[in-house]
């Protein structure tokens, strides 16, 4: 990734930093940026935080909170974290393997693994392609199931031209040095509910009550414990994940641009997909809607001496790329989830199997100059399937 802290975003930061005595701690930056954020999202609510991971966490602690404990539905093809937060949380992960032209939950196994002990079904949307189809959503609200969306790898993405994280109870987002915007570190939560609103703003500081922006509620708690220093009420048991006023004003600064970059990096997916060999490489991606920071790479059938291959090239030409692509391949084969599941569970998800030792993503940045795309696909198209 190059440049996407730009000359404009680090000005904005040092205009703010020559007052005489500028907040620093969360304040009113942070409460424009949010604001802004959800007006762009087409939201009501919406919670900064200092990690994407910190956004799984406070959901998912809301979510308990809420709904009380059981079965999520959970990806095979995410991050750690929105599997780990899961488990932090005392809910049951259950798993379903992935559609390869989403690289998204397969939507008839989550179906199928729909119980009276389903929470909710935890989404990624990977790497920039939508996870969602009508069926799912139409399905989880005849059940009354909640969709909690993970956008952190697609904001900008839509599904029937809504932006995705609009649809579920509560969406995630990160804002990370190499995703779609950066404050470089931090993250969001989005919501249309105002009672979750008020207890991811709980969770965010302490589970302190006074964080709440609900007259109403904080009455409630100080009536309820008349004992208690209002200012210091403590309603969970929660965390401390604020960000700051700086990382505030780096998002405000990049959100302006955000809608023109993500026009630019779908460009380059499309000239990539559309210059790769579908002999070789997959590229019947489902493209539309889709928002991506990163170019997917992965091969069209297993072929271990053209993986070598590939992975020799590109470390030879200076192409960085990451093996697995969203989170390392296959959830199931990591040591914290060997644990949890046994050893061979990982055996019954064979898609993701594949992108977990065929699959790569290398970086998609505005700056990116289209004739290093074409020369790249040319490199990895003459590349012979064997040696």
């Amino acid at each position: 990734m190059q440049n996407n802290i730009s000359r404009a975003d680090l000005d904005s930061v040092i205009e703010f930093l020559q007052q005489d005595d500028p907040i620093l701690t969360q304040s009113k930056q942070v409460k424009a940026f949010e604001q802004e954020w959800s007006n762009w999202l087409g939201v009501k609510y919406s919670v900064f935080i200092n990690s994407g991971s910190s956004a799984n966490l406070i959901t998912m602690s809301t979510l308990r909170e809420t709904y009380g404990l059981g079965e999520i539905i959970v990806p095979t093809l995410t991050w750690v974290s929105d599997i780990a937060s899961v488990i932090q949380c005392g809910f049951k992960p259950v798993f379903v393997d992935i559609n390869p032209r989403t690289l998204g939950m397969d939507i008839d196994q989550v179906i199928e693994k729909i119980t009276p002990e389903t929470k909710a079904v935890f989404l990624t949307h990977v790497l920039g392609y939508n996870g969602l189809n009508q069926r799912l959503l139409d399905e989880l609200e005849s059940r009354q199931i909640p969709l909690i969306e993970d956008v952190c790898e697609s904001y900008g993405a839509t599904f029937n031209e809504r932006k995705l994280g609009a649809f579920g109870l509560m969406s995630n987002f990160s804002f990370y040095y190499a995703h779609h915007l950066s404050t470089i570190e931090g993250g969001m939560v989005s919501t249309n509910d105002p009672d979750l609103y008020q207890t991811l703003r709980m969770f965010r500081s302490h589970g302190m009550v006074r964080e709440s922006t609900s007259d109403e509620l904080k009455k409630s708690y100080w009536e309820k414990y008349p004992d208690l220093n209002p200012d210091f009420i403590f309603a969970f048991p929660s965390y401390n994940v604020r960000s700051t006023e700086i990382n505030a004003i780096m998002g405000r600064s990049q959100l302006k641009r955000l809608d023109e970059n993500n026009k630019i990096r779908t460009e380059n997916l499309h000239l990539f997909l559309e210059n790769l060999d579908p002999e070789k490489y997959r590229t019947d991606f489902a493209t539309e809607g889709s928002c991506n920071y990163a170019f997917t790479l992965i091969l069209k059938e297993p072929n271990p001496v053209l993986c070598e291959t590939v992975m020799k090239t590109m470390r030879e030409c200076g192409v960085e790329f990451r093996r697995g692509t969203a989170g390392g391949g296959n959830q199931l084969r990591q040591p914290y989830l060997r644990k949890l599941v046994g050893e061979n569970e990982w055996k019954n998800y064979p898609q993701v199997d594949h992108v977990h030792f065929y699959g790569f993503y290398i970086g998609n940045y505005p700056d990116l100059p289209q004739d290093k795309i074409l020369k790249l696909c040319q490199i990895l198209n003459e590349l012979p399937s064997n040696s």
